[in-house]
């Protein structure tokens, strides 16, 4: 156990008492890694809403229990008050519960709170030690913005003069997925002003990734235009957001080994080549350029090696695996857009890779999962459950109108794909590209019902089995939040041209504040699909080039939308293990997955079967999942399908982006 953790935990002896209340005004209990310390230690960790859900969920799981002399769901509750002032909770609990307060004003005293606090939870632990090693006397803020870029993110913003310094920083920084917190970017930027990098869009680069990427990838394209070779993507260079013209020092060595393994893993993409090159070209300079198919089948050939060689472990983080995903559906993607018979040499390793990934996940999910439903989502969605709540936020800071665009069944890969084309297709386009945490079983009536109406799957266990009640979960949800009824929409079953009147007709009138949008054209490819991901990627082509897609982003950018995109759950590649022939015992049965109603009934399957049970918190009591083995499925044994329903990386994990598309008008 670490400092950091065993310090936050001292605070909560075991065996003390069996319902605790925390305030803990800055969410340090609703960290994963501690989280995951107090459930070993016996203890669950319920934050407080409203008074109502909350006793709903201590009378029926806990206080039940304890009365009966039982164990119940856990020997100790812990009710996480996001504050100070017990008086916003019932009497009772304030009478029975034993009190602790947890802050990081008192955790780093010798820090300026009002930074500490914007850092973001991962960083806490590094902080900690750092603080008690280094931290001599109190430091101001400026200081402590000093203190923590030099402790935590290994960056001093007075030695970044040169731009090959400066760019080997933000490579790096962002390569580990560890972009700097707006306040620490804004930071070096002032110091900076002054210097030859003071022209730099410097806060941007270092906060933003797809702002670092999007400048990169249109340097890149410039850089070689000084050897002649012409860029077959599209240029930013016609918008008005600043992507002024920016020179990388890509021949520097510390900047070329980082970009190199950006270009194998996709997160900046090798441009096409017409024609021969250049005699006097750098050989460096190939791993950015496609001549043929075959050197694409070798780019993702590296890039699988990369990835396979870098795998989170079962002490890895949430965000560590969204990362994953991220990577992994870039080659993915990648490798789905090969010909068959540059394919057909690297599936194997392809395969092996996503075989690897999904086992891994599947022990890190045994342990973790219960953690990731009580995850604070102030910085971003961790389940899909979360995103009504992130919108919500959203809009307090000043996002007065937000269209929520669900794209049913839609993996990362297949995200990646309809992301290259409208960068391609769209001028002034961008996106903020993060993941989130599908529910488990990753059905469509569980994982996106919660997703609309913000709620756990156990809240609505009446209508588990269906997506009648969406539109008035929705609804409810934005009513509880302050909206009237006439401001919230929600559309569903969207996927062609023709239906976009309909939808603006909704989407322009002055009062509607929240839209929420299914699109389900992947999904309806995914369950008619005959020639696996590889085949769906065609399709989804054929799709796009209908223009659905930038029409639908360019209606809702017109209105004043702030766009969000995710799914509900992903899709992938299965093979048939054996059907089940149980009639009518299961009570949902997906190719990935069955669900019952009872212990005995989820115990009848037959021994050779490759399934394995796994009770996810978070579901009704009566709803107990069977998942298919790995990239297994409940169908003729042999057979090849896409599915979804089961727990693999492609279908737990999906898209969470934010979607920009700024005006080209002068």
């Amino acid at each position: 156990m670490s400092a950091w953790t065993d310090r936050i935990l001292q605070e909560l002896p075991a065996d003390l008492s069996r319902f605790w209340i925390a305030c803990d005004p800055d969410d340090l209990l609703l960290d994963e890694r501690i989280l995951h310390s107090l459930r070993e230690r016996g203890f669950e960790v319920l934050p407080f809403k409203d008074s109502v859900a909350f006793r709903t969920e201590y009378e029926e799981r806990y206080r039940a229990a304890w009365d009966r002399g039982e164990e119940g769901s856990s020997k100790a509750l812990v009710l996480q008050l996001r504050g100070t002032d017990l008086d916003t909770l019932p009497w009772d609990y304030v009478r029975m519960g034993r009190k602790v307060s947890l802050s990081l004003a008192d955790l780093f005293p010798r820090l300026s709170y009002g930074v500490i606090r914007q850092i973001g939870s991962e960083h806490h632990e590094a902080t900690f030690l750092a603080h008690n090693k280094h931290a001599t006397q109190p430091l101001g803020e400026s200081a402590t913005k000093d203190f923590i870029l030099t402790h935590i993110f290994r960056i001093s913003p007075y030695l970044l003069s040169r731009p090959e310094n400066f760019w080997r920083e933000v490579l790096r920084l962002h390569y580990r997925g560890a972009g700097l917190p707006d306040l620490l970017a804004k930071h070096v930027a002032a110091i900076l002003k002054d210097t030859p990098l003071g022209d730099l869009p410097i806060a941007e680069l270092l906060s933003s990734k797809s702002y670092m990427v999007r400048t990169v990838q249109d340097a890149w394209c410039r850089f070689l235009s000084q050897y002649g070779i012409q860029s077959d993507r599209a240029s930013n260079d016609g918008t008005t957001e600043a992507l002024e013209p920016v020179s990388v020092p890509f021949e520097h060595p510390d900047v070329r080994v980082i970009v190199d393994t950006m270009f194998l893993e996709g997160a900046i993409q090798p441009v096409g080549v017409q024609g021969s090159l250049p005699a006097d070209l750098p050989g460096w300079i190939n791993v950015g350029l496609v001549e043929d198919p075959h050197a694409l089948g070798n780019l993702v050939s590296e890039g699988v090696k990369r990835i396979a060689a870098d795998l989170p472990s079962v002490a890895s983080s949430h965000r560590d695996w969204v990362e994953l995903a991220r990577r992994l559906g870039e080659v993915i993607s990648r490798f789905n857009g090969l010909s068959a018979q540059t394919a057909e040499p690297i599936q194997k390793q392809v395969r092996a890779l996503q075989r690897d990934v999904d086992e891994r996940l599947k022990d890190w999910l045994f342990q973790h999962f219960a953690d990731l439903p009580s995850l604070p989502a102030a910085k971003g969605p961790v389940m899909v459950h979360h995103v009504p709540r992130y919108l919500a936020l959203r809009r307090s800071a000043g996002e007065e109108r937000v269209a929520l665009l669900v794209f049913d069944g839609l993996a990362m890969d297949q995200w990646t794909q309809i992301r290259e084309h409208l960068t391609a297709r769209v001028p002034g386009f961008s996106a903020d590209e993060s993941g989130c945490f599908a529910w488990l079983p990753t059905l469509t009536s569980v994982s996106r019902q919660a997703l609309f109406s913000g709620l756990k799957p156990r809240e609505f266990q009446n209508s588990i089995e269906t997506t009648s009640q969406e539109p008035s979960l929705w609804a409810r949800f934005w009513q509880e939040n302050g909206l009237r009824k006439s401001e919230i929409i929600y559309q569903k079953s969207l996927k062609r041209t023709e239906q976009l009147a309909e939808l603006e007709e909704a989407i322009a009138r002055p009062t509607t504040k929240v839209a929420g949008i299914v699109v389900d054209m992947i999904d309806e490819i995914v369950h008619g699909a005959m020639l696996g991901k590889r085949g769906i990627a065609g399709q989804i082509h054929a799709w796009c080039e209908t223009g659905f897609v930038e029409k639908l982003f360019l209606l809702l950018t017109k209105h004043g939308y702030q766009i969000y995109l995710t799914a509900d759950h992903g899709n992938v590649d299965a093979e048939g293990i054996g059907r089940l022939s149980q009639g009518v015992v299961s009570e949902l049965r997906g190719e990935r997955v069955r669900t019952y109603r009872s212990e005995t009934l989820a115990s009848s399957v037959p021994p050779e079967i490759d399934a394995f049970r796994f009770d996810s918190p978070g579901l009704p009591p009566d709803f107990l999942p069977l998942y298919a083995g790995t990239r297994g499925a409940f169908v003729p044994k042999g057979d090849q399908i896409v599915a979804h329903g089961g727990i693999s990386v492609e279908e737990l994990i999906v898209p969470f982006i934010r979607i920009n598309i700024t005006s080209t008008s002068s």
